[in-house]
């Protein structure tokens, strides 16, 4: 296993990656517009200084990603900055073997070495696998994002 910062070679797969997130995601977003869509410019964050696309290489392949930027926090939240976690993915067939663990490890490093001391995300409410995974690692929830739709 090879834990590695994503190259813009790596681009094709990434972007598979990306709409394996955006089909396990659809079910609970009913806002999400038809296909195709795009979540990231995973390009300009592999080009990016203040973010960093991680990918797990087993035998060559690439199995799982994620990312880590720096993120500024509301302006009257402590700390000023935090890291902002996001395009978790595990290839279906890699799943249950710790990888999104070893993708966490290595993101939230990136975090320290750069003086942040708050990692966040965002996941779905209606998403049970993701949240225990989260949770597992430590993550707590900490603030929900309500929606009233006036046309629904």
């Amino acid at each position: 296993m090879n834990i590695r910062p994503a190259t813009l070679s790596d681009l094709p797969i990434l972007l598979e990656f990306e709409q394996g997130i955006i089909r396990a995601e659809r079910p609970y977003d009913p806002l999400l517009k038809p296909d195709p869509i795009s979540y990231y410019d995973i390009g300009e964050m592999i080009r990016a200084d203040d973010a960093e696309v991680m990918v797990v290489e087993i035998d060559g392949e690439l199995v799982a990603s994620g990312y880590v930027k720096t993120k500024a926090s509301r302006h009257y939240t402590s700390p000023d900055w935090h890291a902002f976690l996001g395009f978790m993915f595990v290839r279906e067939d890699q799943r249950g073997r710790g990888l999104n663990k070893v993708l966490l490890d290595a993101l939230t490093d990136w975090a320290r070495k750069r003086g942040l001391t708050e990692v966040r995300l965002t996941v779905y409410p209606g998403n049970e696998p993701a949240i225990r995974a989260y949770e597992k690692a430590g993550f707590t929830p900490y603030l929900t994002e309500m929606r009233l739709g006036l046309d629904d």
